[in-house]
């Protein structure tokens, strides 16, 4: 019996199918189907069509170190990367590199529609997604409140009255015997901090019970969007869970929280205002500027002020102090040295003298060094991209194309030996010193834990203050002893946080 010819079409159309499909796979042989590779770019090499999809499905959880190795492995400090479903990407670590894309080039790179994509959501127009003038005029806006008298008078004091609470509860913990989540504590002492700071709000996070609402949603929706970095299925993966497991929150849900509290914070405000009542704050900044049509912001803006400023204040400061103690833990002699600096300069009296302590502090190299290496190992955000507006030549050769994004790790960068030589993997807070003990200054694009450039952070200094406050009245009273048994990673998000927390038990320190 003949075939019949439907069956010859099929066949011949398989046919067909079957050798475009080779052609494509020889032809895009090491990368993904239809990205044309820059010559001018090391690259890694991938899998037949889908480029490195695959690795990058295997080592999302750990992407971080998986980006290292990839450096690790490379010859060269830039490699580009081809990956089925997302862009073109060219990565570096080599820091003449990075300081052109932050500083020297500034104009060429931008936040990018990718970026944008995967924050609109949580950021809006805020301070990190914006470009161009929406951007300047709400740089121009918080610059205000970031000087030095504010963390003189005022920003000390807030900080030393929430350590105050927090050396309560771990006396409490001390009395029990209890287990210490740090790093849960952490972000509650930087949310209380800086909300109490910028909006004017106490929410009490850290005396309320279970977890905190708002920081819950608050942080779910950043690891969601660092998943629309890395995962180009994430958008059907909700949409299937929508369907198939109805009962597990989603990132609307998650969205109507942290947008909820935005709202309540906005309104409080204005019947603060409209009741007499002066506040200098940041949000008093915000409501008093003007965007970029001239016009005074709207509640939609001013959400987005909010949520940016709070991914700024809590997040960085809080994940750094966790490391941080996890560092010291591991490094007793970093531990006692750090403690003898600060037990030689901080007393009772001293921190309840705001502009004393303020000044103490500033002159502590070696707590400083601690600080800065720990942001060099464990950098609060682990990696960054733009996107090329033009094409550029970068210092060490490598040609850009418009339409390309570019990213950079500083995470991998601190791993490096090509960057910080052979003990670039060690915790070494010495390297931060010279020899006559003050502290030393690297360049920003081999250091870019504050960023570079026109958008280096405004909140450096204050990260800083709030950090050596922290570290200073907590090493001073208390003895913290990680609980054994712990995995202690991170969780891929868009800045560093613990992936299970870090448990300790405290004791009085003699």
């Amino acid at each position: 019996m003949n075939d019949s010819p439907l069956t010859n079409a099929l066949g011949v159309a398989a046919g067909t199918s079957a050798l475009v499909l080779t052609g494509l796979a020889l032809k895009y042989n090491d990368r993904a189907i239809f990205d044309e590779h820059n010559p001018g770019t090391p690259y890694r090499k991938g899998y037949p069509l889908l480029g490195t999809l695959p690795n990058l499905i295997r080592g999302k959880a750990t992407i971080h170190d998986f980006i290292t190795k990839a450096f690790d492995d490379a010859d060269s400090t830039t490699i580009s990367v081809s990956t089925l479903g997302l862009p073109h990407s060219v990565q570096t670590i080599d820091p003449a590199n990075v300081e052109h894309i932050l500083k020297n080039n500034f104009e060429n790179y931008a936040k990018g529609p990718k970026f944008n994509e995967a924050t609109s959501d949580m950021l809006g127009h805020g301070i990190f997604n914006a470009n161009g003038e929406q951007w300047k005029w709400q740089r121009k806006a918080a610059s205000l409140i970031f000087n030095v008298r504010n963390f003189r008078d005022h920003f000390t004091d807030v900080f030393v009255d929430e350590m105050d609470i927090m050396c309560k509860i771990f006396d409490k913990a001390i009395d029990t015997n209890q287990i210490v989540d740090l790093h849960d504590m952490m972000f509650r002492f930087t949310l209380d901090s800086f909300v109490l700071l910028g909006f004017g709000v106490d929410i009490k996070a850290m005396t309320h019970d279970g977890k905190v609402p708002f920081a819950a949603s608050f942080d779910e929706l950043q690891l969601n969007a660092f998943e629309k970095f890395v995962d180009p299925f994430v958008n059907m993966k909700v949409a299937l869970k929508k369907v198939f497991k109805p009962w597990e929150t989603t990132p609307d849900y998650h969205l109507k929280v942290v947008n909820d509290f935005s709202q309540s914070v906005i309104d409080n405000r204005r019947k603060q205002l409209e009741a007499g009542e002066e506040h200098k704050d940041l949000l008093s900044r915000f409501m008093n500027a003007r965007n970029e049509h001239g016009q005074p912001l709207n509640d939609s803006e001013l959400r987005d002020t909010i949520l940016n400023f709070i991914i700024a204040g809590r997040d960085t400061t809080a994940q750094a102090l966790s490391w941080a103690f996890y560092c010291l833990a591991q490094h007793p002699r970093v531990e006692e040295k750090l403690v003898n600096e600060i037990q030689q300069h901080i007393t009772d009296e001293v921190e309840h003298d705001s502009t004393t302590l303020y000044e103490k502090i500033n002159a502590m190299a070696y707590s400083h060094a601690v600080f800065y290496e720990v942001l060099r190992l464990y950098p609060s955000v682990p990696g960054n991209q733009k996107y090329a507006l033009n094409d550029d030549i970068w210092p060490d050769g490598t040609p850009i194309r418009k339409g390309d994004y570019v990213s950079w790790s500083p995470y991998s960068s601190a791993r490096s030996e090509k960057v910080w030589g052979p003990d670039a993997k060690q915790f070494k807070p010495e390297r931060w010193l010279m020899e006559d003990g003050s502290l030393r200054r690297e360049n920003a694009g081999k250091w870019p834990a504050f960023h570079a450039g026109p958008r280096t952070c405004l909140g450096q200094n204050l990260a800083t203050l709030e950090a050596l406050v922290a570290l200073s009245m907590l090493l001073r009273r208390y003895k913290f002893t990680m609980v054994p048994g712990q995995n202690i990673t991170y969780n891929v998000s868009l800045t560093l946080p613990m992936k299970e927390g870090f448990k300790v038990l405290i004791e009085q320190r003699k």
